[in-house]
């Protein structure tokens, strides 16, 4: 029982070294084990316990700022400010970003189809379960939709998907299929100088290459967020040449 007890005590600190790259000297499980001692008993007041068998050390969090995933707070920001200028009746979204969907479906109905569906129930939002190689919607039928953050994905295996080489031009080939003539495409994918697959991540692909792909679209706006983590709102294909993995945020409509 002893034993079970030093591991579970032991446990986080190897947890957070691993997954978090601590490198600090004075940083020691003795140290924290005597912080421990001297702050506990100030903490077990009447409304808490403190006990050394519930320590969660989190070790990387006194920063003189709050991190954050670029990608993924940009790209999203991005979108529900379009949203929130073109207001659809409704909007379908294909497998972007739960922070996304919850968020926006405050303001916008939105219908969010995915391989594996999530379980969330809020007002404003139907999650269920979509194909995106093979999508439940007539041609020409979708106002308004979005798929961010997709499309390199696909084929690849990650979330149990069939590998299919071919996998990300068939998902384009169906966004394309059901959007209505005028209606808006909020796509986004890793962007770089060079196309590359990263098995079985991801994809990145070209500026070039995407306007390519939806070369019969116009394009009403272009972001891109850098390598270091910069959000370009008026980007163009220059700010991407020397990029090895930003993020491209793209704007499409079906003229």
């Amino acid at each position: 029982m002893r034993i079970r007890t030093i591991i579970k005590n032991i446990l986080p600190f190897f947890v957070v070294e691993r997954y978090n790259h601590i490198i600090t000297p004075q940083f020691s499980i003795r140290n924290y084990k005597l912080n421990f001692n001297e702050k506990a008993k100030l903490l077990e007041d009447n409304r808490f316990s403190c006990n050394w068998n519930d320590i969660l050390p989190c070790l990387n969090d006194n920063t003189g700022n709050t991190s954050f995933d670029a990608h993924y707070i940009y790209h999203t920001a991005w979108a529900a400010r379009i949203l929130s200028k073109i207001k659809p009746k409704e909007h379908i979204d294909i497998g972007s970003s739960l922070y996304f969907v919850t968020n926006v479906s405050a303001f916008v109905p939105i219908k969010f189809y995915d391989y594996r569906p999530a379980k969330i129930n809020l007002s404003n939002l139907d999650c269920l379960h979509g194909d995106i190689i093979s999508l439940p919607f007539d041609d020409s039928s979708i106002e308004s939709i979005s798929c961010m953050h997709v499309i390199e994905h696909i084929g690849l295996e990650r979330y149990g998907d069939p590998f299919d080489p071919q996998g990300d031009l068939k998902a384009i080939h169906e966004l394309q299929r059901v959007l209505k003539p005028n209606g808006s495409l909020l796509f986004v994918v890793p962007l770089g100088c060079q196309m590359r697959i990263q098995y079985n991540a991801h994809r990145i692909y070209t500026f070039e290459y995407i306007c390519d792909c939806f070369k019969s679209y116009k394009l009403e706006n272009f972001a891109f967020i850098t390598d270091d983590g910069q959000f370009l709102l008026d980007a163009d294909e220059n700010d991407v040449k020397e990029q090895k993995y930003g993020c491209g945020c793209f704007w499409f409509k079906n003229q």
